[in-house]
C-alpha cells in the first residue's frame, strides 16, 4: 500500500479538460467503446509518456521490464481497437 501512497503522477489540467470533453462528445453520440478508448490513449500516455521524468534517472531509465511489457501489451491492445473500429459497419 505504500507504494500507492508515495507516487508521484503529475497531470496538466488542460488535458483534463480535453480528456472530459472528448469523452462527453463521444458518449453524448452514443459511442461508448470510443469513449473508452480516448480514456485508455490517456491513461496509457499519462501514466508513460506525459511522465517520462520519473521514469528516468539522469538519463538512465530506471523502469521494470514489467513496466515495459504492460505499455507494450497496452499499445497492442490500443492498435487492435483501432483495427477493429476500421472494421466496424455498424
Amino acid at each position: 500500500m505504500d507504494i500507492f501512497l508515495s507516487a508521484y503522477l503529475s497531470v496538466p489540467l488542460p488535458q483534463v479538460v480535453l480528456l472530459l470533453a472528448l469523452s462527453t462528445l463521444a458518449l453524448f453520440f452514443g459511442r461508448i467503446k470510443l469513449a473508452l478508448l480516448i480514456n485508455y490513449c490517456f491513461t496509457l500516455y499519462w501514466g508513460y509518456l506525459a511522465n517520462l521524468s520519473t521514469l528516468t534517472e539522469s538519463g538512465v531509465f530506471k523502469i521494470e521490464y514489467f513496466s515495459v511489457f504492460y505499455f507494450g501489451f497496452g499499445l497492442v491492445i490500443l492498435l487492435m481497437a483501432l483495427i477493429g473500429f476500421s472494421y466496424y459497419r455498424g
